[in-house]
């Protein structure tokens, strides 16, 4: 048998055509005998058997497999067993005969294809196509929240999130934004102009240039729509000119803080304001900043209709911010012509430039650059990322650098300091789990703590000293201090930007200042990473950073920066 096997070798070695057809025509008979199992025995149906939906659904099967697949779009019965086996052929059998009806009972390639089919017209059942809607950056569509992921967006992601937050529309737009609200506030367009592949799903559409590929989310139930996520803002005082700050006013003699909250996010309001009986909606403006908050017990009269609810007073409004998206400051483009100056957002890493970035397009209206390229960021909405950082075409650079070459490249800068102690821990984080995420429990415990400390330490005071030192016209904001003060600190950054600071933009903002780079704070270290040695060392760099912000007439660093 050897020699006979060592023969057959040596003939295809000497001949190697005669093999390669040999193998060409083995494969063929084999894909053959393939296709015939797949369609032999196939049931035949008359059209006096089939029922009126069957034949819907047989007039369905001479489109394309894949064409039926496409769009994600609208509702489709998911198919009796019969129809199923009509379409896949008597491979859906079991060995008794009865269809294998449920996923997970038959195998390889082809009952992938077939459950993944099946996935999909389970997670189509929760929202059904509207169309294809215009949209407008000055006054969107939908006014709910909004997220872009121009990687990897999804028709079923978008329509998850909007579910989620308990919203009735989800729309898709230029193939990566997801938008949602609680109604469609524009016209009506030609599907033709919804002409965008989604970014993370090949084959589905996700809107178009300004056009927006609209669902309706089927809530499981009503009460899912309820708007429990409402976020308490406090209770404040009457404003003066109530109807010009609060636009629309509703009695409610039986009051609850659903019921206003439900009307104002029904009038795509972003705040409801209670007053005893009579529920308020509007935006915060300058006639109605929600700066000044007032003691509670003012507002502390129970509602009629929730016995452990406070529902304020004629004179002191309770007031909750709602699921709706203040709009008024979503809009941003690339600067219109080339800017003449270089101006730098500089931050040692994990000092919260990233969330600096998104306050300032927010405020401004226009994208902020980079001098480095992260893909994760302009994959979640900071289109500016890819620009050269020399374009001009940005409002501003995000930069980690020092030293005076690079420094001095810059006609200007804005300093954001952050407390080191925090920063580091920040910084560690992202290094070892991304933009959002967090270390694992053996980094911290590891040998990679202490080393990143004793590399990054010197780095956080020598960046600010080096900055102080080369920058032409520095402006320096604390971390500490625009958490704390958003409003002033960021309208100071917006001024040395060049952009007019307009009031009601900035209370925009501060409604949703956020955004998608926030980690979340559910798993903060339980014990202090910082041995005494550390703390001993960082304390010498916080005087030394404290004592040339003193030396050059600038406010020293907050006081919690130590003693730890």
């Amino acid at each position: 048998m050897a020699k006979l096997w060592f023969k057959f070798q040596r003939y295809f070695r000497r001949k190697p055509v005669r093999f390669f057809t040999f193998l060409v025509l083995y494969l063929t008979a084999g894909s053959l005998v393939f296709l015939h199992s797949g369609f032999v025995g196939q049931p035949a149906i008359s059209q006096s058997q089939a029922s009126p939906a069957a034949g819907v659904q047989a007039e369905g099967a001479e489109l394309p497999f894949l064409g039926d697949l496409h769009l994600g779009r609208g509702f489709r019965d998911t198919g009796e067993a019969s129809n199923v086996a009509r379409r896949y052929g008597p491979w859906f059998k079991g060995k008794d005969g009865s269809e294998r009806a449920k996923l997970g009972d038959y195998g390889g390639a082809w009952s992938r294809a077939l459950k993944g089919r099946i996935v999909r017209e389970k997670e189509e059942e929760r929202a059904k196509y509207i169309g294809c809607y215009l949209d407008d950056t000055q006054s969107r569509a939908l006014r709910g929240v909004s997220f872009f992921d121009y990687k990897k967006m999804t028709i079923f992601r978008c329509q998850d999130n909007c579910a989620e937050r308990g919203y009735l529309y989800a729309g898709l737009e230029f193939g990566a934004e997801c938008y949602c609200g609680h109604k469609i506030q524009a016209t009506n367009v030609s599907e033709a102009e919804c002409d965008m592949e989604c970014k993370g799903e090949r084959g589905s559409v996700c809107g178009g240039a300004n056009r927006l590929s609209v669902f309706r989310l089927q809530l499981a139930q009503e009460s899912a729509r309820r708007y429990g996520s409402a976020v308490f803002r406090g209770c404040f005082r009457r404003p003066d000119n109530l109807s010009l700050a609060l636009p629309v006013t509703a009695a409610m003699p039986n009051m609850s803080v659903d019921k206003c909250v439900d009307l104002c996010t029904e009038k795509e309001y972003p705040l409801a304001a209670l007053a005893g009986t009579a529920c308020h909606c509007g935006f915060p403006t300058t006639r109605f900043p929600l700066h000044e908050r007032e003691d509670e017990q003012l507002c502390a009269q129970k509602c009629s209709a929730e016995e452990f609810e406070s529902c304020g007073t004629p004179r002191y409004f309770i007031v909750y911010q709602t699921q709706v998206q203040d709009n008024r400051c979503m809009d941003r483009r690339f600067l219109p012509a080339k800017s003449k100056q270089l101006i730098a957002l500089a931050s040692f890493p994990g000092a919260g430039n990233t969330w600096a970035r998104h306050l300032i397009e927010l405020a401004t209206g226009f994208y902020t650059g980079s001098y480095y390229f992260d893909g994760s960021l302009y994959n979640k909405g900071f289109k500016g990322e890819r620009d050269h950082w020399r374009s001009g075409r940005t409002i501003c650079i995000k930069t980690h650098e020092s030293g005076q070459k690079e420094i001095e490249a810059f006609d200007a800068a804005i300093l954001l300091i952050r407390n080191p102690y925090k920063a580091l821990m920040a910084e560690f984080n992202r290094k070892y789990g991304g933009h959002i995420g967090f270390a694992a429990h053996a980094h911290w415990k590891g040998k990679e703590w202490p080393e990143f400390v004793r590399n990054y330490a010197p780095w956080w005071a020598t960046h600010t000293l080096d900055w102080l030192k080369f920058g032409k016209k520095v402006l320096v904001v604390h971390f500490e201090d625009l958490k704390r003060d958003l409003f002033v600190q960021l309208g100071r950054m917006v001024s040395l930007l060049g952009v007019a600071v307009r009031e009601d933009r900035l209370l925009c903002v501060e409604s949703q200042k956020d955004g998608n780079f926030k980690r979340s704070g559910l798993r903060k270290l339980e014990y202090d990473p910082y041995t005494a040695d550390m703390q001993k060392v960082i304390s010498a760099y916080i005087k030394m950073v404290d004592a040339a912000l003193k030396g050059r007439n600038l406010t020293g660093v907050p006081d919690d920066y130590y003693p730890r």
